[in-house]
Order: structure tokens, then C-alpha cells, then sequence
């Protein structure tokens, strides 16, 4: 099945499965960079050679799939969409992430990315010429209540008020969350009109290809300011690489990309990223000898778990994906 065959109520929720399955390998980005971090890497380091290793990574994987040529194509026809839409969707996404990791707590970081989950329906008005830039009520509501659920988890965490730190490592996270789906939507939208075919791992391999001279460039900046990074700094990036820059990119990529054109099942895929709160407490209790989430942590976690249940219902309801998909076939002629 290609991304976008299959009856769309099936499809919503199989698109929701496999992103929840891409925030599980997401969420060791956590992990894995709270490593680095305490082993004083730079924050320059950390973002650039996620990247820098992830394309030898996906090269394999793109030469047994679609190919190399269609993606090296795509770019030397339409160079500048490619360089902005890295440059935003991985980029400025991962150099905010990465040094919001290096300037304020792990729980901070986690759970702050989760405005994610409303972030790509609030640009929806400005990408979309039709159907799909209304932000559908019922998904708002489902993302309304995941937001709600971290604000809790975060409360239960936080013991008191953030300092300067904090509050610079939160600005840099709300960047991260809206950069990425951004960067993403983008992209599909631009195949869209050029009519151009690229599969998820094709995609993913595209964006990182084209913001390797930034992420270059970052690392010569790490470099001057604290020279060559460690092996074990290297073998950490190249763990966050494989896990979240392959694994979990690749299969968000294939999650919304087969529900690019309807509003609420790509909102609901992008919102099962919520999920990673809840894992990193389920791998902090189970490898870290971390405590169960109490009191408000305990009732923001219930929440979430709501949050998704009901993200996942309202994107598979298949009276209203039907009209949604008859509204996109008329205005898209087809």
C-alpha cells in the first residue's frame, strides 16, 4: 500500500500507529542527548552530528528504495524550497532542540515540544488555498486536551518557578516544536504542486542532504569553541542518528505523508508525538529507577493518554474524512 491509498478511515489509523511508533524512537533523543549534555558536549555538536552521521545512514536505504536520482532531481530543479524547508524543518528545529537540551532540564525540554501537537494545525491558514487550512474544531479539541495533560506533567515536575535558563531553553523548544512540522508540511506541499513522488525515506534523505552545508557550518562553530568532540560524544550522536534521524524521521515522514490531505488525520499524526512524554516516564521508571509520575503529574499523564484515544477516534471517524476528501477532490480538480 502506498502512502496514500487505502480506505481513509483505515488509513488515519494506521498513519496514527505508525507515528506513535516514531515517538518511541523519538523519545531516546531525549535520553541519549541528557548523556551528552552531562558529559559536556556542546550543544554546536550534539545538533550536527545527529545529522552529519544520519546521511551515510539513509544512503543505503534510499539506493534499495526509490532511488537517488529522483531526490537528487527534485533539488537541482527547485534548489531554494529544498534549502529553506531543511533549513527550517531540521535545522532550526534540531539547533533549538539541541541547545535548549544543553541550557535547561530534560523534563523541560520533553515536555515543552509537545505544543507539536497543535502547532502544525495552527499553520495550516497559512500553507493551504483549501480545505485543509481550516483547523478542524474536534482535532483542536483532542490536542487542546494533550496540551492540558503535559501542562500538568510539567506542573508535577517543575517545584517551583524557571530561571533564566529555563525560560531561554522553553523559547527555544516552542521554536523547535513549530519548526518541524512546518519544514515537513512544507515540503509535501511543494511536491504536491511540482507533482513530483517521493517516498518517506526519499523525503527524509532530500532534507538532509540539502541542510548539510548548515549543519557544516555548526559544527565549525562547535569546533572553535570546544574543539574536536569525544569518541563517546560521537558514538551517542550516532545512536540519536540511527534512532531518531532513521528509525523514527522516516517513519513520521511515512505517517504524514499518507494523510497529507486530510486536515484532522495529519493532525492526529503529528499529535501522537505527545506520546514521547509518556514513554520517557515509562524508560525513566524502567532503566533509571525514576518514580511513577504522582499528584498532577500522575493526572496529566491520564490525560494524554486521553488525548490520544480521542485524537485517534475523531481522525478515523469515516463520515467526516469522506467529506473532507470530497471537498480536496473538487478543488483539486481530480
Amino acid at each position: 500500500m502506498t502512502e496514500t491509498q487505502g480506505r481513509p478511515s483505515h488509513r488515519a489509523l494506521f498513519a496514527v500507529g505508525i507515528s506513535l511508533l516514531a515517538a518511541l524512537f523519538f523519545t531516546l533523543t531525549y535520553v541519549l542527548n541528557r548523556a551528552n549534555a552531562s558529559a559536556d558536549a556542546h550543544w554546536a555538536w550534539i545538533a550536527s552530528l545527529r545529522y552529519l552521521i544520519t546521511l551515510p545512514l539513509l544512503l543505503p536505504l534510499v539506493l534499495r528504495g526509490g532511488g537517488f536520482a529522483p531526490v537528487w532531481r527534485s533539488i537541482r530543479t527547485a534548489p531554494w524550497p529544498w534549502l529553506l524547508y531543511a533549513g527550517i524543518g531540521f535545522f532550526v528545529f534540531y539547533a533549538s532542540l539541541s541547545y535548549a537540551a544543553a541550557s535547561g532540564p530534560s523534563w523541560l525540554v520533553a515536555g515543552s515540544f509537545q505544543f507539536t501537537v497543535i502547532a502544525g494545525m495552527l499553520c495550516a491558514p497559512l500553507l493551504y488555498r483549501d480545505a485543509r487550512r481550516r483547523i478542524p474544531l474536534p482535532a483542536l479539541a483532542a490536542g487542546g486536551v494533550i496540551v492540558a495533560g503535559v501542562l500538568l506533567m510539567q506542573f508535577g515536575h517543575a517545584h517551583g518557578a524557571l530561571d533564566r535558563a529555563g525560560w531561554i531553553a522553553l523559547g527555544c523548544v516552542l521554536v523547535s516544536a513549530v519548526a518541524y512540522p512546518l519544514g515537513n508540511r512544507l515540503l509535501l506541499l511543494h511536491l504536491e504542486r511540482t507533482g513530483e513522488r517521493l517516498d518517506a525515506t526519499q523525503r527524509v534523505f532530500g532534507l538532509t542532504l540539502a541542510s548539510q552545508p548548515l549543519w557544516w557550518a555548526l559544527a565549525a562553530f562547535g569546533w572553535t569553541r570546544a574543539g574536536w568532540p569525544e569518541a563517546t560524544q560521537v558514538w551517542l550522536a550516532a545512536g540519536v542518528a540511527l534512532s531518531a534521524g532513521v528509525v523514527a524521521t522516516v517513519l513520521f515522514f511515512r505517517a504524514t505523508g499518507m494523510v497529507r490531505d486530510h486536515a484532522t488525520a495529519l493532525a492526529a499524526a503529528e499529535a501522537m508525538q505527545a506520546a514521547e512524554l509518556l514513554f520517557a516516564t515509562l524508560l525513566g521508571v524502567a532503566f533509571l529507577g525514576e518514580s511513577w509520575p504522582r499528584g498532577m503529574a500522575l493526572w496529566g499523564a491520564l490525560l494524554v493518554i486521553g488525548g490520544i484515544g480521542l485524537f485517534a477516534w475523531v481522525a478515523s471517524r469515516p463520515v467526516a474524512d469522506a467529506r473532507e476528501t470530497e471537498v480536496l477532490r473538487t478543488e483539486h480538480g481530480t
